[in-house]
């Protein structure tokens, strides 16, 4: 076993809302975990001492929704192969880690990609970007997750159900081939054709049992909510994250703040679509965007000034909302209302304890793994410090970047 000491840099360690000076940390390079941390001169001694120079230390951040099957230039999502699937799929962790993003949920994965990909990190087999997989979302027949055909015309996306029973059988196939979370799909969405974002899908009797079956056995669920009605559903049968909110109500933001349900607004996929889409993208996709883009920001910040628990997630791999492109998301946050500490938080703390790892991720603390990057400037100041494009990335005390 060999340790690293690492020394002289500002401390922002995704606990505290202020930067801390002079830090220094040790890291066990077997484990990749924080064992000693402190400030001032009475750093111990290591086996290796790399000094950072009076930069500044964040945790690595962690985004709460991606879609790593998914190219937001080419925006292709029908007839994939699962080889296609993949091959875009490591691509984008590539790129996630390069742009700071140590850990992912990924929000609905064709041909289960996803549970594979992070079943061969466990076994050691693939490092990078940390994947909690979901697997195959649930949707009604026609509604948003119903879009993708394999090669041979079978759906390899959603999981299309229709009744209580249909979503149980679902669920269970899911944990059987090792998601940790469950997505649901409560409303109609951006990029789906059949249907309207505020349309109500999935109703609260089938999310209650897709809540019920994955809460027994340890796993989460997100519902992919737009609409009032759906949001509503959603957080009534228990979801454990409420994902764009688009259209939140009052009354359901005071239910998720009794419930303590997180919301995870995703802002950039709605800026990306009108920004970059004219001309690119189908009529539909621009005319749902423009349609609810203001409302859908001044609801964000209703809900994130009533103290609503927001956690970061961007929907990476929407069209032109690119895996690079995630540091954007906590900027977008502070434009709706957001404190530069409440953006940070929301990937530290926040999104570390929807995906129930803040035993060891999430904050740089002892007994933490040493997920972290190194800034020129302060996030604190100015969460656009997180945006530097040479910035060091370090994996379980590893500088990968």
């Amino acid at each position: 076993m060999t340790d690293t000491l690492y020394k002289n840099f500002k401390l922002f360690d995704g606990d505290k809302p202020e930067i801390q000076d002079d830090a220094w940390f040790v890291v066990d390079s077997e484990k990749g975990e924080i064992t000693n941390l402190g400030f001032g001169a009475d750093a111990p001694d290591a086996d290796e001492t790399v000094d950072l120079d009076d930069k500044y230390v964040m945790p690595g951040l962690i985004n709460a929704h991606t879609h790593i099957m998914m190219n937001p230039i080419s925006n292709k999502l029908n007839y994939l192969s699962e080889a296609e699937v993949t091959f875009t799929a490591l691509q984008n962790l590539k790129e996630l880690l390069k742009t700071g993003v140590t850990y992912i949920r990924d929000c609905g994965c064709a041909f289960d990609v996803d549970i594979k990909l992070a079943k061969l990190q466990a076994e050691g087999q693939l490092g990078g970007t940390e994947i909690l997989p979901s697997g195959r979302p649930m949707s009604m027949t026609g509604g948003h997750g119903d879009f993708t055909e394999g090669l041979n015309g079978e759906t390899t996306w959603g999981n299309l159900v229709d009744s209580k029973d249909e979503m149980r059988k679902a669920v269970r196939q899911e944990f059987k081939l090792g998601a940790k979370n469950i997505k649901v799909m409560a409303t109609g969405g951006v990029m789906s054709a059949t249907d309207q974002i505020d349309d109500t899908e999935l109703t609260e009797a089938e999310m209650a049992v897709a809540v019920e079956e994955a809460h027994s056995k340890h796993m989460t669920v997100a519902a992919h909510a737009e609409g009032a009605n759906g949001i509503h559903n959603a957080i009534v049968a228990g979801v454990d994250s409420v994902e764009h909110g688009s259209y939140i109500t009052d009354e359901d933001i005071q239910l998720m703040l009794k419930q303590g349900t997180y919301l995870t607004p995703t802002l950039i996929a709605a800026y990306t679509i009108p920004e970059y889409g004219e001309g690119k993208l189908p009529q539909y996709m621009l005319d749902k965007a423009n349609s609810f883009i203001d409302t859908f920001f001044k609801r964000i910040g209703v809900a994130i000034k009533a103290g609503v628990k927001i956690a970061l997630g961007t929907d990476a791999g929407t069209p032109f909302n690119g895996f690079k492109d995630v540091p954007y998301e906590l900027e977008l946050l502070t434009k709706v209302g957001a404190t530069n500490t409440q953006a940070l938080f929301a990937s530290s703390q926040n999104s570390a304890k929807l995906l129930g790892i803040d035993d060891k991720y999430g904050t740089l603390q002892e007994g933490k793994v040493a997920d972290f990057l190194v800034l020129d400037n302060d996030p604190v100041a100015d969460v656009k410090a997180v945006q530097q494009v040479d910035k060091s990335v370090y994996k379980k005390g590893v500088k990968v970047f």
